[in-house]
């Protein structure tokens, strides 16, 4: 049986985005939007924190949200090169990322 919750709306990936940058932010680091022309599934965000720490985050909304063949291949190459790769979808995602 499905429970239907009222007026209840759904998370959205910019609203997950917001409060990525809130947070990069307040521990000093930068979380810069990233549009590469003629590149599709590039990450959304690259996002620089103290240590340093260099990571590119791919946004998803927390419910439905998936990743294209695109956006799977980039994730795929950039972590055959060593470097970080980050799905992001909600706040315990952020707080991996953080930590």
């Amino acid at each position: 049986m499905r429970v239907k919750l009222a007026n209840v709306k759904p998370v959205r990936e910019s609203a997950v985005e917001a409060e990525l940058r809130r947070r990069v932010t307040q521990r000093g680091g930068m979380c810069e939007k990233i549009m590469v022309i003629g590149q599709r599934g590039f990450p959304d965000r690259l996002v620089v924190l103290p240590g340093p720490r260099v990571i590119f985050v791919e946004l998803k909304r927390p419910r439905g949200g998936r990743l294209s063949p695109h956006q799977r291949e980039y994730i795929a190459r950039f972590e055959a090169l060593g470097v970080a790769v980050a799905v992001v979808r909600n706040s315990a995602d952020i707080d991996r990322l953080l930590t």
